[in-house]
C-alpha cells in the first residue's frame, strides 16, 4: 500500500504542486527521501519522527521511502514536514480521512509537534485554488496570508495532535477567514509625510513630477541636505497600491520569508534601500536556488540607492536591463527563473567628493569628473530627472508654517497617472509615460513651433546631451498631464529642460 498526499513547493514567484508518496515495508529502519530533496528537506526525517512520537502517536520501526513528484524539481524548504508525516500516520492506518487527497498539507515541525511558519503560503495557496483543491491545512501563524484566496478552505494547525484529531473527525477545527478589505485598509498608512520636510519646495516639485510619469529621478547634495529624508517619502505620494498589486507584490516577499511578522499583506508601496557594499546577486538576485534581489522587493515601489557613485561599476550595469524590461531573467544551469521588477529608481549622490560646501574647492575639474564617471552614461540614460538638493536655510528649519501633506500630493499624482492610463490604455506594457517609445513619443507629445526652438536653444546654448531630448519630451508631457492640459507648451517644456542638470556642460557652476 502507497499513501498519497499534496503538498506544494515555489518556482520563482508561483508554485507548483508535490506528491509526497509514501511507502512503508517491514525490515531494519530505514527512512529514505528521494525526488530531488535539499538539505533541508534530508533533515525533515529527524524533526518528523521526533515530532510523531512526541505528539503520543506511533511510529513504527519499518523501512520507509518517501517519493516527492516530480522528482526531475528540485525540492526546498522545511514545508514538507508536516505531508510527510501525514503520509506516514496515513500509511500507518493512525489517519482515516477519506477526501484527504482534495487538501494540500504544508508546515515545518518542531521536535515536540508544533506547526511552524513556513515561506511562500500565498503562491502555494494560489496555485492550489487554480488546480482544483478544495482546502489547506497550514500553520497557524499563515492562515491570515492564506485566507487573501477567497472561495478556499484554510484550516489553521497548531500542532500535529490536532490534525490528526480533526481528520478522525475526534475534533473540529473551524476554516479560517478574514475581511480582505478591512486587513488591507488597516496596514495602508505610512509612517512618514511629506509634511515633516522642511523647505526643499524646488526638489518636492520635481519628485512630484516623477511620481507622476513613474519617471526615475536622481539627486544631487552635499550631505545633511535631506536626500535620503525626501527619498523616504516618495512612496507616499505614489497611487495607492491596488489590491491585484499588493497581493502580486506579497508573493515575492512572502517567498523570499521577509513578511513582517503579523502583517500578512503588503499594502503599502515598497521602499527598499541596499547599501552601496551591495552584490549584484543581492541587487537583482541570483545565488545557487536562484532567489530575488532588492529590484524585486522593490516591485511596485521605490528602489532608493544612497551613494550612488560609491556602488561597485559592475554592481550597476546589471541593473541595466530590469531597469528597461522591468522583469529579470535569472539563469542557472538548471534553473531559469523570470522575477517582476516594476519599480521606480531614486538615487542620491554628493556633487563632488567633498563632504562639506568649503572642501569642493579643494578638487580639480579633473577629480570630478573622474568621480562623476563612476556612473555609466547608459544607467545616467535611464533616469529622466536630475535635481539639486541645496542645504535648508534657517528660517525654513525654524519656520511654524506646515508643509503640504503627502495625502494632497498624491491625489494630484493619481489625476496625473489616471489620465495616463486612459492614454495607454490600449498598449500593452505601457501604463505611464516614463514607458513612452518613439512611436508614442510623436503621437503624445507634439511640441509647436515655439516648442522646437526652447528645445533647439536649450540643447546648444545649455550644451545638453542628445539623450536629453527624449527625456524632456516625457517630463514635458508629465507637467501637462499634471496640470490638466492637453498640450505641451513652453512652460512645461522650461521646467522639463532645468531637471536634465547633469547633461549640461556647466553643471557644476
Amino acid at each position: 500500500m502507497i499513501s498519497e498526499i499534496f503538498t506544494a513547493s515555489t518556482f520563482g514567484v508561483d508554485a507548483f504542486i508535490v506528491r509526497v508518496e509514501t511507502h512503508m515495508e517491514k525490515g531494519l529502519f530505514t527512512f529514505s527521501i528521494v525526488g530531488l530533496p535539499d538539505s533541508a528537506v534530508k533533515e525533515s526525517r529527524e524533526r518528523v519522527s521526533a515530532a510523531i512520537k512526541n505528539s503520543m502517536l506511533e511510529f513504527p520501526i519499518r523501512r520507509f521511502t518517501i517519493n516527492l513528484s516530480p522528482a526531475d524539481i528540485k525540492k526546498e524548504g522545511s514545508g514538507f514536514d508536516l505531508p510527510i508525516a501525514v503520509g506516514i500516520l496515513v500509511e500507518t492506518l493512525q489517519i482515516n480521512f477519506p477526501e484527504i487527497n482534495k487538501y494540500l498539507f504544508i508546515g515545518e515541525l518542531s521536535l515536540d509537534g508544533k506547526l511552524r511558519k513556513v515561506p511562500g503560503i500565498l503562491p502555494i495557496t494560489i496555485e492550489a485554488k487554480k488546480q482544483g483543491f478544495r482546502g489547506i491545512f497550514l500553520p497557524e501563524e499563515s492562515a491570515d496570508e492564506a485566507a487573501f484566496v477567497d472561495d478556499f478552505e484554510i484550516y489553521p494547525i497548531c500542532d500535529l495532535k490536532q490534525l490528526v484529531n480533526h481528520l478522525n473527525g475526534k475534533l473540529s477545527v473551524e476554516q479560517h477567514s478574514i475581511d480582505i478589505g478591512e486587513i488591507f485598509e488597516s496596514h495602508r498608512n505610512y509612517l512618514v509625510d511629506f509634511a515633516d520636510v522642511k523647505g526643499q519646495a524646488e526638489v518636492k516639485r520635481a519628485m512630484e513630477v516623477a511620481a507622476a510619469g513613474a519617471h526615475n529621478i536622481i539627486m544631487i547634495g552635499l550631505p545633511g541636505s535631506g536626500k535620503t529624508m525626501l527619498a523616504k517619502r516618495l512612496p507616499t505620494i505614489l497611487p495607492p497600491l491596488t489590491l491585484a498589486e499588493a497581493l502580486e507584490t506579497t508573493k515575492i516577499h512572502s517567498i523570499a520569508g521577509i513578511l513582517p511578522v503579523g502583517i500578512p499583506i503588503i499594502s503599502t508601496r515598497p521602499f527598499r534601500s541596499p547599501h552601496h557594499t551591495a552584490s549584484d546577486v543581492s541587487l537583482v538576485g541570483g545565488g545557487p536556488n536562484a532567489k530575488p534581489g532588492e529590484i524585486s522587493f522593490a516591485h511596485n515601489g521605490v528602489l532608493f540607492l544612497d551613494e550612488l557613485t560609491e556602488f561597485k561599476k559592475n554592481v550597476l550595469e546589471v541593473m541595466r536591463q530590469p531597469l528597461e524590461d522591468r522583469q529579470v531573467t535569472i539563469s542557472r544551469s538548471k534553473i531559469t527563473v523570470c522575477y517582476p521588477c516594476n519599480f521606480m529608481l531614486i538615487a542620491a549622490m554628493n556633487p563632488t567628493p567633498a563632504g562639506t560646501q568649503k572642501e569642493m574647492d579643494m578638487y580639480s575639474q579633473y577629480e570630478i569628473q573622474k568621480f562623476l564617471s563612476k556612473i555609466s552614461g547608459p544607467i545616467l540614460d535611464r533616469i529622466d530627472i536630475h535635481v539639486h538638493v541645496n542645504p535648508v536655510k534657517y528660517d525654513e528649519i525654524s519656520s511654524k508654517t506646515e508643509a503640504e501633506r503627502s495625502a494632497s500630493v498624491r491625489e494630484r499624482v493619481s489625476r496625473a497617472r489616471d489620465i495616463q492610463n486612459e492614454r495607454f490604455k490600449n498598449l500593452i506594457g505601457v501604463y505611464a509615460n516614463s514607458q513612452m517609445s518613439t512611436k508614442e513619443l510623436k503621437k503624445y507629445c507634439s511640441i509647436g513651433v515655439d516648442g522646437e526652438e526652447l528645445l533647439k536653444m536649450a540643447i546648444t546654448k545649455l550644451g545638453l546631451s542628445a539623450r536629453a531630448y527624449d527625456r524632456i519630451l516625457k517630463v514635458s508631457r508629465t507637467i501637462a498631464d499634471l496640470n490638466g492640459d492637453e498640450n505641451i507648451n513652453t512652460d512645461h517644456l522650461s521646467e522639463a529642460i532645468q531637471y536634465r542638470s547633469l547633461d549640461r556642460a556647466d553643471w557644476m557652476q
